[in-house]
């Protein structure tokens, strides 16, 4: 044991273990996702230990007679760490509204595995770059790289010749493209009981990449003719 392996370099490989798999963890849990700093630690630990034992399984190869019928496979373990991460990488993603969110902390799971898988066969410096590398994934390519994904902007006004202009001259204004627009007109009855009608439209928009759908919903809701806006997947 001692000549392939000593506790000093076991002690060593599980504390790097931790601190990749806990930066990656911690970058998510600050940001409220399922699967947090304990659970990338743990699974980056599990990885780790399956590399280690694949390199033990290797140093003991030797006292194994070449004559015999034994075979051995150095990466066998760890294709099934690989595969088997996907498990706890599925129990992230759920669907709410109909829209399917913890894709990005599945993945980070899966490379937080990648990561224990190559601290635990030794490779600590590139797994501390891959590491850099991932939380700058996670932590700065969405405020550097922005886009814009086709959302619909729920809008509910009365008054509709006034209230459409106004609409539209702040989409034009922002060079907002109107790919598709559904409406509908039903009869209310106001706080001094007038009948009246109210207008809701569903905009499907493209965006360009300065304007936000929090800004939309942040000028459009200081008109007093805008009953409701809100943003929808769907």
């Amino acid at each position: 044991f001692n000549q392939c392996m000593s506790w000093t370099e076991i002690a060593v490989r599980m504390i790097a273990t931790i601190i990749v798999g806990g930066a990656i963890g911690i970058e998510r849990e600050y940001k409220n996702r399922p699967a947090g700093m304990r659970t990338h630690i743990l699974v980056c630990l599990g990885a780790a230990m399956i590399a280690m034992l694949e390199c033990l399984i290797l140093a003991n190869s030797d006292s194994i007679n070449p004559s015999s019928n034994y075979t051995f496979t150095l990466t066998r373990l760890s294709a099934q760490v690989i595969s088997g991460i996907g498990f706890l990488g599925a129990g992230t993603i759920f669907i709410a509204q109909k829209k399917i969110a913890g894709l990005t902390t599945a993945a980070s799971l899966w490379n937080v595995a990648c990561l224990g898988l190559m601290v635990g066969f030794g490779y600590y410096w590139i797994a501390i770059l891959c590491c850099v590398l991932i939380l700058t994934v996670l932590t700065l390519f969405q405020k550097i790289i922005r886009v814009n994904s086709v959302k619909r902007v729920e809008v509910r006004f009365i008054h509709r010749a006034e209230t459409l202009e106004y609409i539209n001259t702040y989409f034009e204004a922002q060079n907002i493209k109107i790919l598709d627009v559904d409406f509908h007109v039903e009869l209310f009855r106001d706080s001094k009981k007038v009948e009246m009608n109210s207008y809701t439209n569903l905009y499907t928009l493209h965006l360009p990449s300065k304007t936000s759908y929090t800004d939309i919903v942040k000028y459009l809701s200081e008109n007093e003719n805008i009953q409701t806006v809100r943003t929808r997947n769907t």
